[in-house]
């Protein structure tokens, strides 16, 4: 299989590279367009700031790339808030694939933000990509922008206010969790895109 892992900036790529590593799959780092190839699998991971990664996205030419291609994608962190509209982060224009709003995270007396740490998952089962991975189940989040449940949201979890934790609508999904960082729930995660077929 091939595994595309697009560098886009994000402290966490090492990271999710060795998480792939530990399931038996080598991906490949790609960080422009004339590389991207035909992968069954393309991974957008991200730990930094919404403007940022779209124009390097933009600079490298993998946003056109990444519109065209049809492998099922997962956004990671920042990644997966690439792939709504509107990122109030920056106040930037993302990828577009599914629809909603990136928004700052309220912080309160007893909501510290950016929010990092441990939170439950709430899903009903049945999605493909939950498969293995119960209600309730703890994923690690660090965060300071979140995107309000909507049409692709599959679960979700509270931090103050309920957020979209993880979405998918037709061949695009995304974790706003850290599955190379949420143990055996977050492996789970990567297993399950891997044999994703949408």
């Amino acid at each position: 299989m091939d595994v595309v892992l697009i560098d886009a900036g994000g402290a966490n790529l090492g990271s999710v590279e060795q998480a792939l590593l530990r399931l038996g799959v080598t991906p490949r780092v790609v960080r422009n367009a004339e590389t991207f190839g035909q992968p069954d699998r393309v991974l957008l991971p991200g730990v930094g700031a919404a403007a940022h990664a779209m124009r390097l996205l933009h600079a490298r030419g993998l946003v056109s790339t990444l519109r065209m291609s049809d492998a099922p994608l997962m956004g990671i962190c920042l990644g997966m808030q690439l792939l709504f509209e509107h990122s109030e982060e920056g106040d930037v224009a993302c990828l577009g694939f599914l629809q909603g709003q990136v928004r700052k995270m309220r912080p309160s007396a007893a909501i510290r933000v950016p929010h990092m740490g441990w939170n439950d998952l709430r899903f009903t089962p049945g999605a493909k990509l939950l498969a293995g991975i119960e209600p309730g189940a703890q994923a690690y989040f660090v965060h300071g922008y979140a995107v309000p449940p909507g049409p692709a949201c599959i679960a979700t979890t509270t931090h103050g206010d309920e957020i979209s934790a993880i979405v998918q609508q037709g061949h695009h999904c995304g974790a706003q969790f850290h599955p190379e960082r949420s143990s055996t729930i977050g492996a789970q995660l990567l297993r399950n895109f891997l044999r994703w077929a949408p």
